[in-house]
């Protein structure tokens, strides 16, 4: 990278060596021509002679010689190590008895991406997309959590009394089905608590969906879900074809391909499910509107730059305060 107070370019050097090579100006008067002392004409003259048009650009600044440098056997050890077990360089400094600055140097000169680029389970490198305009993309997946008894769960009533309070009726027992499509580009998401995740009440989820974002102005013209059975039933299929948008399905065993929807099911449970106790299920349904109000229209989100999603949809005219 050129220093921003270089007198010469690549380009101004490129000038300079062929005043002097190829047109036989003098070095003092290539010096005076292009405000650089004598010695700078020289070395870019003399380079121009020995490698031509590519030597006209900066040169490493690493020494030739680093005799404090760790040997060969060690960085392969490092290598090894973070390969076989994905593990940072502080873990990587406890094996091998380096400093963790270390670590992190030998595995950025190996070209060795951070571990938030991989995915943990294969180590291979995460592609990530983003379509470039909303509705081109909608991910619908369902989160599946247990129902809180009446009088609180084991987070306010501890293990022992929270099974003690399961209630003989059935009240606080089973699970509810948070079904969510969330748009690819802007992150914008439309999500129902459901009784089940059954092939009709996926496909009467997915017609509100297509109607919320309709009302904002996002056409929905593809939808990416996993292989679950409700999305594999001609009712889902029918469906799809009755609104016009084309259905997807994702690779077998790779569920990070519909990862902006499973990210945001992360989020709901940290920031909504668990975010304090609740003393019934009806309370903490109670509260998931006003989180989704939240995600939507006032959460930064970092995936796309810290803007709220509602940001990125221009058209969506509905004010929220």
């Amino acid at each position: 990278m050129v220093h921003r107070n270089a007198p010469l370019t690549p380009t101004g050097r490129l000038r300079l060596a062929r005043c002097v090579v190829e047109d036989g100006w003098t070095l003092r008067q290539a010096a005076e021509r292009f405000q650089v002392a004598h010695t700078t004409a020289q070395r870019w003259a003399d380079r121009y002679r020995t490698r031509g048009r590519a030597g006209m650009g900066d040169r490493s600044s690493i020494p030739r010689h680093q005799p404090g440098r760790t040997c060969d056997r060690i960085e392969q050890q490092v290598v090894r190590l973070r390969t076989e077990h994905r593990i940072g360089p502080v873990r990587l400094a406890a094996r091998t008895g380096l400093a963790p600055a270390t670590c992190h140097r030998i595995l950025r000169r190996h070209g060795l991406p951070p571990l938030t680029a991989l995915d943990r389970a294969t180590g291979e490198v995460v592609r990530r997309y983003e379509r470039d305009q909303p509705g081109d993309l909608v991910h619908i997946d369902v989160k599946k959590l247990g129902r809180i008894p009446d009088g609180g769960g084991h987070k306010v009533l501890g293990r022992a009394a929270g099974r003690a309070n399961k209630n003989p009726d059935g009240t606080g027992k089973g699970t509810a089905f948070i079904h969510t499509a969330l748009d690819d580009h802007s992150r914008l998401a439309y999500s129902e608590i459901l009784a089940d995740e059954k092939a009709a009440t996926c496909a009467g989820f997915l017609c509100r969906a297509h109607a919320w974002f309709a009302a904002g102005g996002v056409t929905v013209r593809r939808v990416l879900t996993d292989n679950a059975w409700a999305y594999t039933k001609a009712t889902w299929r029918r469906t799809c074809g009755e609104l016009g948008i084309g259905p997807r399905w994702i690779r077998p065993w790779r569920p990070q391909t519909n990862g902006k929807v499973e990210r945001f099911h992360r989020t709901l449970a940290q920031e909504w499910a668990y975010a304090r106790p609740y003393l019934s299920e009806a309370e903490r349904q109670a509260a998931y509107p006003d989180f989704v109000d939240w995600y939507n229209y006032h959460r930064p989100h970092t995936g796309i730059g810290g803007q709220v999603p509602a940001a990125r949809v221009t058209n969506l005219t509905e004010k929220h305060t």
